[in-house]
């Protein structure tokens, strides 16, 4: 989980320094509609599952710590 949880952080890292480039060239309302109804919830999205896979990563460690 721990791997898996550390390349999403680093894509959505990557993602988001992207996206403040592209926002120095682009200022419009549909710039901002795409920030706000897309990029913003699925950032939303995306830390939530981060935390998720996290807690998973932590449950499965101490199940293989009681099986053995």
């Amino acid at each position: 989980m721990s791997e898996g949880s550390t390349k999403l952080q680093y894509a959505l890292k990557s993602l988001r320094a992207r996206w403040e480039e592209t926002k120095e060239g682009w200022s419009d309302q549909v710039r901002d509609d795409f920030e706000r109804k897309h990029l913003s919830p699925m950032e939303t999205q995306v830390s939530a599952t981060i935390r998720g896979m996290d807690k998973l990563g932590e449950i499965i460690a101490k199940v293989r710590r009681d099986c053995s």
